[in-house]
């Protein structure tokens, strides 16, 4: 199968989301550190699908998250860096393959910073609950993290196929 390998430049929509995404997750670390002394010993360790506490834990679970997003974070931008290694249809050739990687790349761009602003609005809410600011994580959360991680899969097939 024809898969070139292609030195893409990022796109300035990639670079803004990397800026966005990153920068959104270091606040909510840099939150867990400046409030860590006020954290109890037990912080929120799961929860429910309304967003209620099922479940409580150290509070050294606060960087489980951070932990995952870090790992997340290397993991993808490395797969970003090698879009021929992605998966697409038996019509790539010379003349779409250009698009193909954009798109896949660009579709994986945008999932891998919607985690980070998603781990960092859970982490951030933890805390919160955590110092008995709110009860909950919200209602919002499970809609949020569906809704946010479906859009860039659907708009990245659906551009796949109008790719010629």
């Amino acid at each position: 199968m024809y898969r070139p390998i292609l030195k893409l430049p990022k796109t300035k929509f990639e670079k803004l989301w990397d800026y966005i995404g990153c920068g959104i997750f270091m606040l909510s670390i840099l939150y867990i550190f400046i409030m860590w002394g006020e954290i109890p010993e037990e912080v929120p360790g799961h929860f429910n699908g309304v967003g209620e506490v099922d479940r409580w834990g150290s509070k050294i679970e606060l960087f489980i998250l951070p932990f995952i997003g870090v790992f997340l974070w290397i993991l993808l931008s490395l797969l970003e860096k090698a879009p021929h290694m992605h998966n697409y249809p038996a019509r790539l050739n010379e003349n779409n393959v250009k698009a193909f990687y954009l798109n896949s790349r660009k579709t994986l761009n945008e999932i891998k910073n919607l985690c980070l602003i998603i781990f960092a609005a859970i982490s951030f809410q933890m805390v919160r609950i955590a110092i008995g600011e709110i009860e909950t994580i919200g209602w919002w959360l499970l809609p949020i993290v569906l809704i946010g991680t479906a859009i860039p899969i659907i708009k990245g097939i659906v551009a796949t196929f109008k790719i010629k």
